[in-house]
């Protein structure tokens, strides 16, 4: 299992995101922990990392499995 490190601009953003979504993204950045790769990711090409996507947000997170942690980087 996967550590999950969400970080400070991400947690900002996903505290202005209505209820409904709110609740759905909390539980896709939760099952990250299980599954970073699920079905439905991407690999970024303009930068590093990987994107999923809840509705019409997307979560960028960074996969580092040398130490089992997933970085949240925007959302």
């Amino acid at each position: 299992m996967y550590k999950l490190v969400i970080e400070r601009y991400a947690e900002k953003e996903l505290a202005k995101i209505p209820p409904p979504f709110y609740t759905k993204i909390v539980k896709a950045v939760n099952a990250l922990a299980e599954n970073p790769r699920p079905h439905g990711y991407k690999k970024l090409s303009g930068r590093l990392g990987y994107r999923i996507r809840i509705g019409n947000y997307r979560v960028i997170y960074k996969i580092e499995d040398q130490i089992l942690t997933v970085f949240i980087i925007e959302i």
